[in-house]
C-alpha cells in the first residue's frame, strides 16, 4: 500500500490507498494554496497578476527581412524572429495561471452548460453548484443546494454536474454524488429560464450505484458526440492489493466501469442498441471497464475520443482513451496495475488495452487528475496537447494527443508546477482550460513560449 503526501487530503476524494479509516476533512497540505495565492516561478509555470489573458501569439508565415543600413554589415538581429508555430510541442511551452474565482469551499469541478451565455458551474464538494459569470464574478445564488442529502466523509461528496447537449432548450442537466451509506446517484433537474435557484426537491433518480466500502467512486459524467451519457464509476473500494471484491474484471456489476446510457429514452433511461454487452451475466450499461478508480474523464471535442485518467494503486497512475465509438475495451485492473501485472501475477498484457501514459506513484505524484485535449483559441502552442496534472504535487503535465494515439503511448512531459491540489481540470464552451484547487480557487490556463 502506498503512502500519500498527506494523511488525510486525497484520502478523503481520490487516493483511499493509504487510509485505513474514511478521513472527514482535506487538509491544507505542505505547499497547498491559499485560495487568493497566484503560483511561483517555479518548474515552468509562469505567476500571474491577476491581468487578464493577453491574445494569442501573430501566427502565420515569417516577416520579410529588413535590410540593414549600408554602413552596417548584416547581423544575427538583421531580421525578426519568426512568430511561434501553432500545435503542440511540450518542449516550447509552458502555463501560466490567471486568477479566475476565489474563496470557494472545497471545490471538486467546473464545466459549462453549452447554451452560449458564456456562464459557468462550479461543483463544490459539500454538495453545492455556484454560478461563475464569464468576468469571474459569482452569482448570489447557486443553481442548486443539496447539502443536506450528500456526505462528505471520506470520498463521498457531490462530484460533478452534467448538462444535456439540448440544455438551451429542455433545461435538463444532472448531478453525480453519493450518500452516507456509501451509494452513488445519478439524479436529474430541470433549471428555470430565469437565475432561480432550483428546488432540491424536484429532481429524480435516474440511476443509483451500491458501492460494497467508502472509497473508489469515480465521479465524472459528461455526453459524448453521440448525445449519449457516460459515466465513470470507480470498483467500489477496498484496501490493499487492490479490488478485493472484484469488480475490475466482473462485468456483471456496474462497479470499474464507464457506463453508457441513453436519457433521452425509456425512463429512467435506454441503453443504447450499439452498447457492446448485453444479455447473460453483464450489465448492459457497460460500455468499458478494467477501471480502478476514474475520477475525471474528458471528450476530445474534435476527435470523440474519450480520455480517462485511472487513479492508480501501488506503482502506477494512469491515461487511458476509448477511440471514438470503440466500446468493450477492458484496461485490466486489477489483474494490472498500468503496463504490468498486479493481483493476476501471471496475466498476458496482450489481453488487455494498455493506457496510453503511466507514470510513478512516488516521484511523479499519486493520484492523477485527468484532463483535456486542448481545442482553444486563445494559447495556439496549447493545441492539440492533452493537459492533465495530478493532485499530489501540483504538477501540470502534457502530451501530443495525435502523435500518442498513433503511437499507442506517451512520454511524460512537464509543462511546470504549481502550489496547488488540483482536483480537477474544466473546459468552457470556447474550449479554455480551467485548474480547480480543492483549497478554494479556480485558475484559467493559458499557454505561453519557454524563455
Amino acid at each position: 500500500m502506498r503512502m500519500t503526501v498527506t494523511a488525510t487530503a486525497l484520502c478523503a476524494l481520490l487516493v483511499a490507498t493509504a487510509c485505513s479509516a474514511p478521513a472527514t476533512t482535506p487538509p491544507s497540505s505542505a505547499g497547498a494554496s491559499v485560495a487568493t495565492a497566484v503560483p511561483t516561478a517555479t518548474d515552468g509555470v509562469e505567476p500571474s497578476n491577476g491581468a487578464s489573458v493577453p491574445p494569442p501569439p501573430t501566427t502565420g508565415q515569417p516577416s520579410a527581412p529588413v535590410s540593414p543600413p549600408p554602413s552596417e554589415s548584416p547581423g544575427p538581429t538583421s531580421q525578426p524572429p519568426p512568430p511561434p508555430a501553432t500545435g503542440f510541442d511540450p518542449g516550447r511551452v509552458k502555463v501560466r495561471l490567471d486568477p479566475f474565482v476565489t474563496g470557494l469551499e472545497q471545490p471538486v469541478a467546473i464545466t459549462h452548460a453549452g447554451d452560449g451565455s458564456g456562464v459557468l458551474y462550479v461543483v463544490e464538494r459539500a454538495g453545492r453548484v455556484l454560478v461563475v459569470e464569464p468576468t469571474g464574478t459569482l452569482r448570489g445564488q447557486p443553481l442548486l443546494d443539496i447539502r443536506d442529502r450528500v456526505d462528505t466523509q471520506g470520498e463521498r461528496g457531490l462530484h460533478y454536474i452534467a448538462f444535456h447537449p439540448d440544455f438551451e432548450s429542455n433545461r435538463r442537466f444532472f448531478v453525480h454524488w453519493t450518500d452516507a451509506s456509501s451509494r452513488s446517484f445519478i439524479d436529474e433537474y430541470r433549471a428555470d429560464a430565469g437565475s432561480a435557484m432550483v428546488a432540491r426537491d424536484s429532481g429524480r433518480t435516474i440511476l443509483r450505484i451500491d458501492h460494497p466500502d467508502w472509497n473508489h467512486k469515480g465521479g465524472w459524467m459528461g455526453f459524448g458526440p453521440d448525445g449519449f451519457m457516460y459515466i465513470a464509476v470507480g470498483d467500489g473500494g477496498g484496501s490493499t492489493p487492490g479490488d478485493p471484491f472484484g469488480n475490475g474484471q466482473d462485468r456483471s456489476d456496474l462497479l470499474g466501469n464507464i457506463l453508457r446510457i441513453d436519457v433521452d429514452a425509456d425512463r429512467p433511461y435506454g441503453i443504447p442498441s450499439d452498447n457492446p454487452f448485453s444479455g447473460g451475466n453483464a450489465e448492459p450499461e457497460i460500455w468499458a471497464f478494467g477501471l480502478r478508480n476514474p475520477w475525471r474523464a474528458s471528450f476530445d471535442r474534435e476527435t470523440g475520443d474519450l480520455w480517462i485518467g485511472d487513479v492508480g494503486q501501488d506503482t502506477s497512475e494512469e491515461v487511458d482513451v476509448i477511440p471514438a465509438g470503440q466500446g468493450g475495451l477492458n484496461f485490466g485492473w486489477s489483474d494490472m496495475e498500468g503496463r504490468n501485472c498486479h493481483n493476476d501475477r501471471d496475466c498476458d498484457p496482450s489481453r488487455y488495452t494498455a493506457p496510453i501514459l503511466t507514470y510513478g506513484t512516488r516521484d511523479e505524484g499519486c493520484a492523477v487528475t485527468g484532463g483535456y485535449v486542448y481545442r482553444g483559441a486563445s494559447s495556439p502552442l496549447l493545441v492539440g496537447g492533452y493537459i492533465f496534472s495530478d493532485y499530489c504535487t501540483g504538477t501540470l503535465w502534457g502530451l501530443d494527443a495525435e502523435a500518442a494515439m498513433a503511437a499507442g503511448e506517451a512520454e511524460l512531459a512537464r509543462l511546470g508546477s504549481t502550489p496547488y491540489n488540483v482536483v480537477s481540470l474544466g473546459e468552457d464552451e470556447a474550449g479554455e482550460l480551467y485548474a480547480v484547487d480543492f483549497g478554494g480557487g479556480v485558475y484559467r490556463l493559458t499557454g505561453v513560449e519557454r524563455n
